[in-house]
């Protein structure tokens, strides 16, 4: 039969989920306290005590000096009695001997004991806690809401407490104390108190683990979640991809008439939520990044200096649906594909390209025709007069040509650009690619709002106020206050200077040293042309194309065509690109004899 002491033992060891050692290591440190208390000990003496739980006795060793005559037994023990422990000690010496207590160690002493070791079982308890739920941070938790404010809301975890603040509650979801709740682990803090817990319902992780509990192909690896853009309580959208030939990704997510995903949106509070398969095409990704809208067409402009920025054409009739209420559909694509995304409807973007084109002298008599047809087609728009398919075609078709055009004059532009990020981006200091954002000494929040937005290192955030502080200043969570704490801490980071790159010798052959060329001035005339060799591209991947190069692409009777002028292909009039000032757009132009150069020498004067 157990005794007493092991069945209170054991009773605790049960109720604080602590360890038999702990346990046994905090009686020790109570004992100890209680002795030194009891006999005044100085701080400086050595004291032990051990355990013994199979006799259920325990033992306190004192730090004594060896005498001839003990004259306080506290502090001085008789070298008879050191010898039976150390035969070789001598006077004068230190020795650590079992000490007895003294015989008022009674109740003040038990009491001394009792609140040592429930301190030291309240500090080992909250220590366990701690390193409980940090493993469990990024997380799911499921807790039982103990109390609601205004303010925030409490979960009771069993062992712990969890706090939710407002922000990051669901807009419109009502919380009733003693219900079940599932929340995020956001953050876990050490307190006084023990640990601090922050959940969140509203951070798009924890839509990323209820689908990686809801469907088996997610946390098996065969379907992989690329992004996921969330606006809380109203509508989320999720791109995904297969990781393995066969798997659908959207049917995986959806399930069987939608069992997966219903019960997700059930327990977000009926938010709405699109899966959209990932593509590695970006045109392609945000056509479907904007679903359930039909796209027409998407055109790409990769800016080194002010970012990407997609020009989406829809159809009129999409357009609404594209944009989506107060902006939602466009936001949340823009979110997922991390493109800023422009949209217009079909006849915007065709009157538009009307407008742009009846500015410029010279056009090709097949891109007139249809710049007729189109003004045709937006009469009878603005009349209200129905259009057939085939108008809306032409409308397509001369838009496409247009974007194409300009997306191919815009290259030389792009070209100076990523050479001036280039120069920017040697100035930062290598080091600072070295150091990760949770090592750099940066405030936590703002560490933890770059990293969402896909920052990894110290070196990616000065490259970026380098180039263009605004687009990290248009990052969520982000003001000025925020923006000024940040250039605050990276001018307090002290980073060791790079080393210096050895110059190259000259050879010893060479006599005389070779003159630096010039910086290359572009001009607009000549900027396509200089676009290839600005971007380190070759002529045979890049080749410039006009109007009617673009154009005749999809017309199979040109080659009728000219057969039947008496001409051979490719050696009719010659066209080129270049930069109207006047315009502010790239145009094109026809190529003069050499007998003829004069006038444009004129014009470009």
């Amino acid at each position: 039969m157990k005794s007493e002491f092991m069945l209170a033992f054991n009773e605790i060891a049960e109720h604080s989920k602590l360890k038999r050692e702990v346990i046994i290591e905090a009686l020790e440190y109570a004992l100890v306290t209680a002795y030194r208390r009891e006999v005044n000990a100085s701080s400086a003496q050595h004291v032990v005590a051990t355990v013994d739980m199979a006799n259920e006795s325990f033992r306190i060793f004192a730090e004594k000096e060896v005498v001839d005559d003990v004259a306080d037994d506290r502090t001085e023990v008789a070298l008879e009695e050191a010898r039976k422990v150390d035969p070789e000690i001598k006077l004068g010496d230190m020795i650590t001997v079992e000490s007895t207590p003294p015989k008022n160690f009674g109740r003040i002493a038990a009491q001394t004991a009792k609140q040592v070791i429930l301190q030291r079982l309240r500090e080992s308890e909250r220590e366990s806690q701690y390193q409980e739920y940090a493993s469990r941070e990024g997380d799911i938790i499921h807790g039982t809401i103990q109390s609601v404010t205004p303010q925030q809301v409490t979960l009771g975890l069993g062992r712990a407490e969890a706090v939710m603040p407002r922000n990051q509650m669901i807009g419109g979801e009502r919380y009733r104390t003693h219900d079940k709740l599932r929340a995020y682990v956001l953050e876990v803090r050490k307190s006084s108190r023990g640990p601090q817990i922050i959940v969140s319902r509203t951070h798009k992780n924890m839509l990323k683990r209820l689908l990686e509990n809801e469907v088996p192909e997610i946390y098996n690896g065969l379907v992989e979640i690329k992004s996921i853009a969330r606006e809380p309580g109203h509508r989320s959208k999720v791109a995904v991809s297969a990781r393995q030939e066969g798997v659908d990704p959207v049917g995986a997510c959806v399930g069987m008439r939608g069992v997966r995903i219903q019960s997700i949106v059930k327990e977000l509070n009926d938010e709405k939520i699109d899966v959209i398969e990932w593509s590695a095409d970006p045109s392609v990704f945000i056509a479907k990044a904007l679903s359930p809208a039909r796209v027409s067409g998407v055109y790409l402009d990769d800016d080194p200096m002010s970012g990407r920025t997609a020009t989406v054409i829809v159809s009129d009739d999409q357009l609404s649906l594209a944009i989506g209420r107060e902006g939602q559909n466009a936001r949340l694509a823009a979110k997922l594909t991390s493109w800023r995304i422009d949209i217009k409807s079909l006849t915007e973007a065709a009157g538009d390209t009307v407008k742009h084109l009846r500015a410029i002298s010279d056009l090709p008599e097949r891109l007139l025709n249809m710049i007729e047809l189109a003004e045709t087609t937006l009469a009878k728009k603005a009349a209200d007069k129905p259009i057939m398919p085939e108008e809306f075609g032409n409308l397509s078709k001369l838009v496409d040509t247009y974007e194409r055009i300009q997306s191919q004059g815009k290259q030389a532009i792009r070209a100076e650009k990523a050479q001036k990020v280039a120069a920017i981006k040697a100035t930062i200091n290598p080091a600072a690619h070295k150091v990760a954002l949770q090592e750099s000494g940066l405030p936590e929040k703002i560490v933890k709002l770059l990293l969402d937005a896909d920052y990894a290192t110290l070196g990616q955030v000065l490259e970026q106020i380098a180039i263009d502080e605004d687009r990290i200043l248009a990052l969520e969570g982000f003001g000025p206050k925020v923006m000024e704490e940040l250039k605050a801490g990276l001018a307090a980071i002290t980073l060791p200077e790079p080393a210096p790159t050895p110059e190259p010798s000259a050879p010893a052959e060479a006599a005389t040293v070779a003159p630096v060329e010039p910086p290359l001035v572009v001009a607009p005339a000549e900027a396509v042309a200089v676009a290839i060799a600005l971007a380190g591209e070759t002529a045979e991947s890049e080749t410039e194309q006009s109007f009617e190069e673009i154009i005749g692409e999809d017309e199979g009777d040109s080659d009728d065509k000219d057969k039947k002028k008496g001409k051979k292909k490719g050696k009719g009039a010659q066209r080129e690109i270049v930069y109207d000032e006047d315009l502010g757009m790239y145009i094109t132009r026809k190529k003069r004899k050499a007998g003829r150069v004069k006038e444009w020498e004129d014009f470009e004067e």
